[in-house]
C-alpha cells in the first residue's frame, strides 16, 4: 500500500510511468514502491514540485515550509549525483553523528548496484554504535601523528602531502571563481572538498559549465579518489566505513562512465 506522499509525487507527475521517466528509473521500480525511497527524494522533489516534507515527512520533519521546486529546474539526475557527493563529503568530513546514523539506516536499496550499495550503507549504520564509528574515523582518517588512510590527491598521486597535485587544483578553482573557505584548514585536495565541490556544481550552487566538470573530475577526481574508497573498503580500522568505501568507489565509477558518454 502507497503511503500518502507517494501518491502525492505520482498524482503531480501524472502516474506512475510519468514520475518514473521524470525521474530516470524504470516504472517497475516505482510500481514497487510503497513510500519514496530516501535516496530518491531530492530527485522526486525536483521532478514533481512536491516538498520534501510532504514526499517523507518522516525523514524532513523540520521542512514543512519548504518551498516548491520548479520542474524546470536542475536534472533530477543531476540532483540524485549532488547527494551522493554530499553525503561522501559529510562521511568523510568528519565521523557521522547518531543522528546521521539513524538517518542513513532509513536508505532503501533498489536492484542497482548502487541501490545495493545504499542498502548495505543502511544494514552498516543500523549496527552502528556512534561512538565507536567516531573512534573508527579517528584510526582511519586522523590518528596519533597520522591515520591509517591519507585521503588527499597529493599523496595518492605523489606519495607526498602539499604537492603540485593540489597547487593544479587550487589554480583550476582559481579560474573557475571558486574560492576556500575561511577557517577550513583542510588544504583542498581533500577528499571531502572535493566532493562538497562536485556537489555543488551538480545542483547548481557552483554555476560551473557541464564542460568544465567534466574536466575537474577528470583531472582531480578521477585519478585516485576511487582508490581511496577502494583502500577503505579494506583497512584494518574499517567496519562501518567499509560500507562507504563499497559506495564511494562504486560511484566514483558510475561518474567516470557517464563522464566518458558525455563527451
Amino acid at each position: 500500500m502507497r503511503d500518502a506522499g507517494l501518491d502525492r509525487a505520482i498524482d503531480a507527475a501524472g502516474g506512475v510511468a510519468e514520475l518514473a521517466r521524470k525521474i530516470h528509473i524504470s516504472q517497475p521500480s516505482v510500481s514497487n514502491w510503497s513510500k519514496i525511497p530516501a535516496q530518491r527524494v531530492i530527485a522526486v522533489e525536483m521532478a514533481t514540485g512536491v516538498p520534501r516534507a510532504e514526499l517523507r515527512p518522516d525523514l524532513y520533519p523540520d521542512h514543512h515550509h519548504a518551498r516548491t521546486v520548479s520542474q524546470d529546474g536542475i536534472d533530477p539526475i543531476d540532483v540524485a549525483r549532488a547527494h551522493e557527493y554530499a553525503l561522501l563529503a559529510n562521511l568523510l568530513a568528519a565521523a557521522p553523528s547518531r543522528r546521521l546514523l539513524d538517518r542513513l539506516a532509513r536508505l532503501d536499496g533498489d536492484g542497482t548496484l548502487l541501490g545495493q550499495a545504499h542498502a548495505a550503507l543502511a544494514e552498516a549504520a543500523s549496527r552502528a554504535n556512534a561512538a565507536q564509528v567516531e573512534r573508527e574515523y579517528f584510526d582511519l582518517f586522523v590518528g596519533l601523528g597520522r591515520g591509517e588512510l591519507l585521503p588527499y590527491a597529493s599523496y595518492y598521486l605523489t606519495g607526498f602531502l602539499n604537492e603540485r597535485p593540489l597547487s593544479r587544483l587550487r589554480s583550476d578553482l582559481s579560474a573557475l571563481g571558486i574560492a576556500r573557505v575561511e577557517r577550513n584548514s583542510e588544504p583542498e585536495d581533500h577528499a571531502a572538498i572535493l566532493c562538497e565541490i562536485m556537489a555543488g556544481m551538480a545542483d547548481g550552487r557552483l554555476e560551473i559549465s557541464s564542460d568544465a566538470q567534466r574536466a575537474l573530475f577528470e583531472q582531480h577526481v578521477s585519478p585516485w579518489m576511487g582508490r581511496l574508497f577502494a583502500d577503505m573498503e579494506q583497512a584494518a580500522s574499517a567496519n562501518f566505513y567499509r560500507a562507504v568505501g563499497a559506495l564511494g568507489r562504486l560511484f566514483i565509477e558510475i561518474e567516470r562512465q557517464g563522464f566518458s558518454f558525455a563527451r
